[in-house]
């Protein structure tokens, strides 16, 4: 009897949670007591009709709130706030079902589902804002994600082709989807909130999505404009730091076992590219008029040129680890990673968690890559951004790459 009456308490409390709500919310449907009301009503619904065996009470009951709720819509119909009154009445077939759920003792999954519709109503201001600055790109961006991950990898055949049985087009569509996912995020984020935040949010944020890409759009920026080098280097600097994030989370998506191997080192560099940041954000002294613009990630011809060259990365790591030991793995890290660092970090962990690679030459490889990233960032720079630019990134950049080199000599 006691399990009876929590369940109902639950039941109670949840309704009240959501009727105190849309009691300050609105005058609507219902408040601080009709809410309570339906939630119990639910519950004794659910209760009756395991008590006496009677599989259609919930329904029936269901049946009958939905035509008081849709009598109330229809009397609301003509008022301004009709969204509002329909919201409300949504809530109480929630909290009626709800309060159902309850009564059968699955109170987490009762406290979770009511908690989020109370959260979700609470919200509705946060909420709309977000929906209202969202533009057609980030909409677009989103539902090519969707199709990234949800139609084209289930079609792919999960299984393994080629020498080295490594080319497996569901786990290389797979690292495809984790690594467009990760940038899309970054985009939207990007999009919402740099221009609010500062450059310097804008540089982590764009390092995220792509670091390459991010130091091509600066150093363009800065071309021209010496007082702006100093910002410009302080940003490919943080876009480059950003690289470690990406590479400690997808490592944690493919590996997870493998950052008690590679995560010191690689986190030991990483905490000496943040110091570095912190240097160059003490040089800085203007700002740029614009935040330049970051390409959508997940365009499809983008996203498939990175499957081809995750493929590539991963047969050629394969094959060089093959036939010429770590020494190998090592010349496939450095050249792969002057372009990109997630192939051969994907690719790296995938083979280190297959047991054909141990960690310490995982990390070597990954940490050569990055590396030779940052070199071919340094070159890109003084390409697009001319030689202030090169003067005001050249300490920060060999800073790193001496730290790098000191942690592959050193490290045991």
């Amino acid at each position: 009897m006691r399990a009876v009456f929590l369940n109902f308490a639950v039941a109670l409390g949840l309704g009240l949670l959501v009727g105190f709500q849309r009691e300050r919310a609105t005058g609507g449907l219902g408040g601080v007591r009709t809410f309570p009301l339906i939630a119990l009503v639910g519950a004794l619904c659910g209760h009756l009709g395991r008590e006496l065996a009677v599989a259609a009470m919930v329904p029936t009951g269901l049946a009958a709130l939905t035509l008081l709720v849709v009598g109330s819509a229809v009397a609301n119909a003509r008022r301004e706030d009709a969204a509002v009154a329909v919201t409300t009445e949504v809530a109480a077939l929630a909290v009626f079902l709800v309060g159902a759920l309850a009564s059968t003792g699955r109170l987490p999954l009762a406290v979770v589902v009511g908690g989020v519709a109370a959260a979700l109503l609470h919200f509705k201001r946060p909420m709309h804002g977000f929906a209202e600055r969202v533009r057609d790109e980030e909409v677009r961006a989103l539902m090519r994600m969707v199709v990234i991950g949800l139609v084209i990898l289930p079609v792919l055949p999960d299984e393994t082709y080629g020498p080295y049985d490594v080319l497996n087009p569901f786990r290389i569509w797979l690292m495809v989807v984790l690594i467009v996912g990760i940038s899309v995020a970054s985009y939207v984020l990007y999009r919402l909130v740099s221009a609010r935040t500062g450059t310097l949010l804008g540089g982590v944020l764009g390092g995220l999505i792509s670091s390459t890409a991010t130091t091509a759009s600066y150093a363009r920026q800065a071309r021209g404009k010496a007082r702006f080098a100093r910002v410009a280097a302080a940003v490919l600097m943080l876009a480059s730091t950003a690289v470690f994030a990406r590479v400690f989370a997808e490592i944690a998506a493919v590996a997870p076992a493998l950052l008690a191997g590679v995560g010191a080192p690689l986190a030991v560099l990483g905490a000496i590219n943040v110091a570095l940041c912190a240097i160059g954000l003490a040089r800085v002294g203007g700002a740029p008029d614009a935040l330049p613009e970051q390409d959508d990630p997940t365009r499809l011809r983008a996203a498939l040129a990175l499957g081809a060259l995750y493929g590539v990365v991963l047969f050629a790591v394969a094959a060089a680890k093959e036939h010429f030991g770590d020494a190998g793995l090592y010349v496939v890290a450095s050249i792969s990673g002057l372009t990109d660092v997630d192939a051969i970090t994907l690719s790296v962990a995938q083979l280190e968690s297959a047991g054909r690679v141990d960690a310490g030459t995982a990390w070597r490889a990954i940490l050569l890559a990055v590396q030779a990233n940052l070199v071919f960032k340094g070159g890109l720079a003084f390409a697009l951004g001319g030689l202030p630019l090169l003067r005001a990134v050249a300490p920060l950049f060999s800073a790193s790459l001496a730290a790098g080199g000191a942690i592959l000599a050193f490290w045991p």
